[in-house]
C-alpha cells in the first residue's frame, strides 16, 4: 500500500473535503481525486463517500490502521535522522494540558539555570499530538497523562523505539459547577453518574470513551464538546453548566467557580508519564532527573 496515497486518504477524511485536503497537502484537487481512486483500485473497494465526503464502512476500518501506520513511518524517519542530527543546545517539550504543573515548571527552571544558553520551547498540545511530536522528532520530550489502575502504565498506542517513564500518580475528581446537587458529596462513583450530561473534552479531561469503559456502561452523554487545550476554558464551561468533567484532583481544585469531588469508584488514578526517544540530550536527561523520572 502506497503511503503517499494513504496520507492523502487520511487528509480527505480529516477535512471532509477533497479541496481542503488538496490545500493542506499542497496538491491539486485533481491529484487528490486520483490518489483516492488509485487507493480504492488497489484495495478493490470504495473508501470515500463523495456527497457528503466521509468514510465508507471499509474506509472507516482503514482509518483505524492508517494513523498508526503513518505515525510509525514518520517516527522511523525521525529516528534515523536523529542518529546524526541530535541537537544538544535545544530542549523542546510537548506537554498535555494536565501535565503543565508547578512541579514541571520548577523542574524546568532548575534545568535552565544549570544551562543558561539552552534554547527552550514548551508546547501545550492534545494528548495524541504530544505522542506525534515526540515520535516525529519535533519534541525531545513529551509529557502525557491519563487514567489507569494504580501502578499500571498508561494505555498508549504503539510508540515504537520510545522510552516511557512514570512521573506521578494522584487522585481523580469530578468537576461540578457551584450549586450542583452533588456538590456537597464527599465522593462520587462514576457508574452513578452515567446519566449526567458531560463535557466532551478529550484533550483536557478524561475522554468520555474512557469513562464508559471504566464504569462499564454506555452512558456519559455529551452535553457539549470542547476541542481546546486551555484548562481555564474547560473550567469556565463546566462552571456555566455545559457538562461535567473528570480530571486530576489537584488541577480540578484550582479551577474557579467549580467544585471538585473525589472519585471513589472504580479505583483509578491520574497518571503522568514521560516519553522520549532512546537517544537523548543532556538537557532532556537533566529535566527527567529534575522531574524524578
Amino acid at each position: 500500500m502506497d503511503p503517499h496515497l494513504l496520507r492523502t486518504f487520511v487528509a480527505v477524511i480529516d477535512h471532509r473535503s477533497f479541496s481542503a485536503a488538496a490545500q493542506a497537502l499542497g496538491y491539486t484537487q485533481s491529484a487528490v481525486s486520483q490518489h483516492i481512486a488509485a487507493l480504492e483500485a488497489d484495495l478493490g473497494t470504495r473508501l470515500v463517500e463523495r456527497r457528503p465526503v466521509g468514510p465508507t464502512e471499509s474506509g472507516g476500518r482503514l482509518m483505524e490502521h492508517a494513523r498508526p501506520l503513518l505515525l510509525r513511518l514518520d517516527a522511523a524517519r525521525a529516528d534515523i535522522v536523529g542518529l546524526h542530527g541530535i541537537r544538544p543546545g535545544r530542549l523542546a517539550v510537548a506537554c498535555a494540558p494536565g501535565t503543565v504543573t508547578p512541579a514541571f515548571a520548577g523542574a524546568l527552571a532548575r534545568v535552565r539555570r544549570a544551562e543558561p544558553g539552552l534554547s527552550t520551547t514548551v508546547q501545550v498540545l492534545g494528548r495524541d499530538a504530544v505522542l506525534r511530536a515526540v515520535m516525529t522528532g519535533e519534541a525531545d520530550l513529551g509529557l502525557v497523562d491519563g487514567i489507569a489502575a494504580p501502578s499500571d502504565p498508561l494505555p498508549l498506542p504503539d510508540t515504537g523505539p520510545m522510552t516511557t517513564l512514570a512521573l506521578a500518580e494522584g487522585p481523580l475528581a469530578v468537576l461540578l459547577p457551584l450549586g450542583h446537587p452533588l456538590a456537597g458529596r464527599r465522593a462520587l462513583r462514576l457508574p452513578d453518574l452515567a446519566d449526567a450530561h458531560w463535557l466532551d473534552a478529550p484533550d483536557t479531561a478524561v475522554p468520555l470513551s474512557q469513562l464508559r469503559a471504566a464504569a462499564q456502561t454506555d452512558g456519559f452523554r455529551r452535553g457539549a464538546s470542547y476541542a481546546g487545550t486551555d484548562l481555564a476554558g474547560l473550567g469556565t464551561l463546566v462552571a456555566s453548566g455545559h457538562g461535567l468533567a473528570v480530571l486530576a484532583s489537584a488541577t480540578a481544585a484550582a479551577l474557579p467557580d467549580t467544585i471538585a469531588v473525589p472519585v471513589s469508584a472504580p479505583r483509578l488514578v491520574h497518571r503522568t508519564e514521560a516519553l522520549h526517544p532512546r537517544r537523548t540530550t543532556t538537557a532532556t536527561r537533566s529535566l527527567l532527573a529534575a522531574l524524578g523520572g
